[in-house]
């Protein structure tokens, strides 16, 4: 593991001086006065008539100030942009305007559909930078994990908990979650997983059972994703300098959202005029143009931060020689064996080995056995030689089990053996109930 002498964790005043080096051109005066023009067009809707329950609860969300967190204004534009492009889909216009029974209703079904095309456009260049940025913070992570089985169980931990989140959301939109349901369990899991990389840095929750095996962790490592996302942490200072223009843009959609769903109840009292739909128009090109600015800024930004820091940078990554491995000589015709045995199914065997290299390359046999309570044997892994190995074998019964190096084939030559085999219970993750689900 590389040395962590000199180190600490990424600070908020250390991220203000990076930050300096990358100011964010001031958004286009357009944006406030097309939220403050569209704003008042939708007031001028309801005005004229009474509000339903669903559009008073729109209209409170877009009187709301923005989320203060950065991940979480992402998230809204998200799910605006869907819910607009809900309303601009042709099924979802009023039953007036679907008929495009008038050369004005045709017309202006092609400027919904031009305005449908941006939004698409922007909502896929979004998508893009929250899974590339999530992937980003993770493998940055596990860069400076050790290399051996444990960075593969927290893999496989956030491969299992992504499967889990997923098979969450699809039960939800196949039990007719609406799109508002949807992102309310989206940001949840959002929320969740910023839990878990906090619990990685203190191994708690669903990473206690691997405590002592984060041996061989740089601490420096630890403390900075225990503490990324603290409310006065590194994150903070991103979103001081950061936020505001954001925080314009979330209020910008969420106009636009209001004013198409108050008009489309409206539509066949009072369609829209041509006034309405060019500060619509301009308010639609300034919003996708402006928001894919930023995110084109905000990707470069964290791309280059120094909480992204490449292993290259830091210094290259060696192994431990003291990160509780064992090492012995197997003299030649001997074998030498480890037995593990297992209390509770879903346990991971892991090891890691190598042999000791001189002039001449060498390798030894490797195979793993099972034994049951009635003394019946059953091969797990066959035999097969290795100068190296690492892996991990996930139990489906409690048992003995037995690691096996052999060098018995060998006449004159024994092996320098260096070793770790661990047997790890299973690592189960709290699944919330669905009525733990805040709407």
């Amino acid at each position: 593991m590389a040395s962590t002498e000199g180190l600490v964790p990424i600070t908020r005043n250390f991220l203000a001086s990076f930050y300096d080096k990358y100011p964010f051109q001031s958004l286009s005066d357009d944006v406030s006065r097309l939220s403050y023009q569209i704003r008042s067009m939708a007031s001028d809707l309801h005005n004229d008539s009474p509000l339903t329950p669903g559009e008073t609860l729109l209209v409170k969300e877009a009187d709301c100030p923005p989320p203060h967190k950065i991940d979480e204004n992402m998230w809204k534009n998200r799910e605006q942009i869907e819910e607009i492009l809900f309303l601009l889909e042709r099924s979802h216009w009023p039953p007036l305007l679907q008929r495009q029974s008038t050369p004005e209703d045709a017309e202006l079904g092609l400027i919904l559909g031009h305005l449908k095309d941006k939004f698409q456009n922007t909502m896929k260049i979004l998508q893009a930078f929250q899974s590339k940025n999530s992937e980003n913070i993770f493998n940055t992570v596990m860069t400076y994990m050790p290399q051996d089985f444990r960075g593969t169980l927290i893999r496989q931990q956030r491969e299992r908990s992504e499967r889990n989140k997923q098979a969450e959301v699809d039960v939800l939109v196949n039990s007719g979650g609406s799109i508002q349901d949807r992102y309310a369990l989206l940001w949840n899991q959002q929320m969740e997983r910023r839990r878990q990389l906090a619990q990685l840095g203190s191994a708690t929750g669903v990473y206690k059972t691997l405590v002592k095996y984060l041996v061989g962790v740089p601490q420096v490592l630890l403390d900075f994703i225990r503490q990324l996302n603290d409310d006065e942490g590194p994150m903070e200072e991103q979103r001081q300098r950061y936020g505001p223009p954001l925080y314009s843009l979330t209020t910008l959609v969420l106009s636009i959202r209001l004013f198409l769903f108050l008009s489309w109840r409206r539509f066949e009292a009072r369609k829209l005029t041509k006034e309405q739909l060019t500060v619509l128009g301009q308010a639609v090109d300034v919003y996708t143009s402006e928001f894919e600015r930023f995110i084109k800024f905000i990707s470069e930004v964290f791309a280059n931060s120094p909480f992204f820091i490449s292993a290259e940078d830091a210094g290259p990554i060696e192994a431990r020689k003291n990160d509780e491995y064992k090492e012995i000589s197997i003299p030649a015709g001997k074998t030498h064996e480890v037995s593990l045995m297992v209390e509770s199914i879903n346990s991971y065997i892991a090891w890691d080995f190598s042999l000791a290299q001189g002039k001449m390359n060498v390798d030894i046999g490797f195979s793993m056995e099972y034994t049951n309570a009635s003394g019946d044997k059953t091969l797990i892994l066959p035999y097969r030689r290795y100068e190296s190995d690492q892996g991990n074998f996930c139990t489906c019964m409690a048992g003995n089990y037995k690691l096996i190096w052999d060098n018995s084939y060998s006449t004159f030559f024994k092996k320098v053996l260096r070793y770790k085999v661990d047997c790890i219970p299973p690592v189960v993750e709290p699944v919330a109930a669905a009525t733990d689900v805040k709407v």
